[in-house]
């Protein structure tokens, strides 16, 4: 099997690095690839978007999309395969899942707060960001991926570009993926998701006494994440989770059946507090413990990356003076220039205030730069999974809330607004992330550099109009809250919630207080608190089908220790292959039901007897299990001529 070679990851001057395959002023594009690449983009857009307002995370599409990327061309060119062509191919996948990694963390917001949004306003927004961000990172590309290589290790970037040159790239990596889209996608259609043929949520709710709640939807697209983030992760969302639903919810329903006739719920009217039930307490209540929390480990996280933000604007800005500029060109600058211009006009049109328009795009501008900075140096640290996209946009948002705040912008139109200029900043930190780590790539495998910016922008722009497309077409399964929820959106409630509060002061601030009190000790006893606070703030049935995923991988890592290191490595990839294609099958598939559904063309059935029970899940939970443990296992030796 073929890898890099050791001074891909450092030991040599990036400009004396040789690439894998020579290829700086080549030319690896063509119709084909733009055609296949655009394809890819749309899906890792609208699959990221859909599985990440419904498990608030979202899976890296870089080598998901290396590994489709190189078997669709295989299939489609031949023998006139172009290496680089694919490297292509992974750039426009990441575009895809970057824009949408984005805009579901703010723009859904406009809607929970009660406001609309139209199709225009999201693509431009989303479309402005882009073109700033990625405009402005290309000024001091060539110092993060040339001039730090080897310091700045880009891990993700690496693992891509291994899978590119390995052999087995389009091999046994494609059938796998090709496995799980096919079994997320039968699971899902079956379920209430599409055809809704039978039941996959066992559900258990205690309302006497101790109120208690346990379910666990069996959504191959959860259990795959799971398998992709591993245990350690899985297991701290789900005690999030456990400490919501068995012990703040209880013993909230305990102290509230004292209360006294007349009193009700803070935001229901209907409802008395001494009779309130489980969903009550939980969407009233609870899930702003949760998110105060989330905005405690956010500002915490934002606080942290205080010195970094200052070293990495220092050292950038000293990297470029002595950088030679090899991989600037025209069309950054333009993207720059449009993009800025575009972001004032519109919004002014959007806003119809100029006041408004100019200080307020201005000041989302000076933080789109300054986090757009932090995002490609942290990128090369940590990878974009592990990118704090929260706690830079928790800290923005609070700065941008604050100058509408003094400035007595506190409409509803106007907090619409707001949410607005949010999501044009958590765009370009998210894009300026995805962007590098696909340009490292570049620079590790070879490639031209201006030629896959500009693939990368057509891709990005792409991408905003499919994820703008998508979170429209879902915008009345969005509004729905508490139990009834089919997205948990998490980022986006957050968001609506801290805004619409300092605004309007309409939160339970008790509530959010004691979720930010518990976020401190969280920190201060070295719990991670924003995953740990997604899984409070996440309904049980999502972080717990999360952690079984994890516990297949651990499985399947136990049942592989007696086999040789080279089929246990070979199994644990292929699990990642197949966690993304049971993650695009369920999202894919999951997002074509809804367009059935919304157009009359199908109607969500009702399971009935067996179908409808507790069992029936448990037994698609039993398949689901042997769905993805059976494939691997099947994995018995690797061929070393393997291609």
């Amino acid at each position: 099997m073929e890898k890099l070679s050791k001074d891909a990851y450092g030991g040599v001057d990036g400009k004396a690095y040789k690439p894998y395959q020579e290829g700086r002023t080549a030319k690896a594009g063509g119709p084909i690839v733009l055609i296949i690449g655009l394809v890819l983009t749309i899906v890792f857009a609208a699959s990221t978007a859909y599985s990440g307002m419904k498990a608030g995370m979202t899976v890296a599409a870089g080598i998901p999309g290396a590994i489709l990327g190189s078997g669709i061309l295989t299939l489609v060119m031949r023998k006139n395969t172009k290496f680089l062509s694919k490297n292509i191919l992974q750039g426009m996948s990441s575009a895809g899942e970057s824009v949408a990694g984005g805009l579901i963390y703010v723009l859904p917001a406009i809607i929970l707060i009660g406001s609309k949004i139209n199709f225009w306003q999201g693509v431009l927004v989303g479309g402005a960001a882009v073109l700033v961000s990625i405009g402005f990172i290309a000024f001091v590309q060539d110092y993060l991926l040339i001039e730090e290589h080897g310091k700045l290790m880009f891990p993700e970037s690496m693992a891509i570009s291994e899978t590119l040159v390995a052999s087995d790239a389009g091999g046994n990596a494609l059938k796998f993926m090709g496995i799980g889209f096919g079994i997320g996608g039968i699971i899902t259609a079956v379920t209430t998701s599409v055809f809704g043929f039978a039941n996959n949520v066992i559900s258990y709710v205690n309302e006497t006494f101790y109120k208690w709640k346990f379910e666990m939807e069996i959504n191959p697209m959860l259990s795959a994440i799971g398998f992709i983030v591993g245990l350690d992760i899985a297991i701290m969302m789900f005690a999030g989770s456990i400490l919501a639903n068995f012990g703040v919810a209880p013993l909230i329903g305990y102290f509230s059946e004292m209360a006294k006739t007349g009193h009700s719920v803070w935001n229901n009217p209907a409802v008395a507090i001494n009779q309130m039930q489980f969903a009550n307490i939980s969407g009233s209540y609870v899930k702003y413990v949760g998110a105060g929390m989330m905005i405690s480990g956010g500002l915490i996280g934002a606080i942290r990356l205080i010195p970094t933000i200052i070293s990495s604007i220092k050292a950038t800005l000293a990297g470029r003076k002595s950088a030679e500029g090899q991989t600037q060109d025209a069309v950054g600058i333009i993207a720059l220039l449009v993009g800025i211009v575009v972001t004032f006009v519109g919004s002014w049109i959007m806003t119809g205030d100029i006041v408004i328009a100019l200080i307020a795009g201005s000041l989302s501008i000076l933080l789109s730069v300054l986090f757009v900075i932090v995002s490609g140096r942290l990128t090369g640290t940590i990878g974009t999974s592990n990118l704090p996209v929260s706690g830079m946009t928790i800290a923005a948002l609070v700065i941008l809330t604050l100058v509408f705040l003094v400035m007595g912008w506190k409409s509803q139109t106007q907090l619409a607004d707001l949410l607005l200029f949010g999501t044009f900043i958590v765009v370009a930190i998210s894009i300026a992330g995805g962007y590098a780590q696909t340009q490292k790539v570049t620079h590790v495998v070879g490639g031209n550099f201006n030629e896959i910016r500009k693939y990368y922008i057509v891709a990005a722009l792409v991408g905003v109009v499919t994820v703008t497309g998508v979170i429209l077409l879902l915008k009345d399964q969005l509004a729905v809250q508490g139990d009834a929820a089919t997205f948990a959106i998490p980022q986006a409630n957050l968001m609506a919630a801290l805004t619409k509060g300092i605004l309007g002061g309409a939160l339970p601030w008790h509530m959010v207080i004691v979720g930010v009190v518990l976020g401190v000790v969280l920190y201060m006893i070295k719990v991670p608190v924003m995953t740990f606070a997604i899984g409070f703030y996440l309904p049980i049935s999502t972080s717990s089908i999360i952690l079984v995923g994890a516990l297949v991988r651990i499985l399947v890592e136990q049942l592989s220790k007696r086999a040789e290191k080279e089929v246990q490595e070979e199994r644990m990839s292929s699990g990642v292959s197949l966690s993304s294609g049971l993650v695009a099958g369920a999202s894919i598939i999951g997002l074509l039901g809804i367009i059935l559904q919304v157009s009359g063309a199908i109607k969500v059935g009702v399971p009935t007897g067996f179908l409808a029970s507790n069992w029936m899940a448990w037994l698609l939970l039993a398949v689901l299990i042997v769905a993805m443990v059976v494939p691997l296992m099947s994995i018995k030796k690797v061929h070393s001529d393997e291609k």
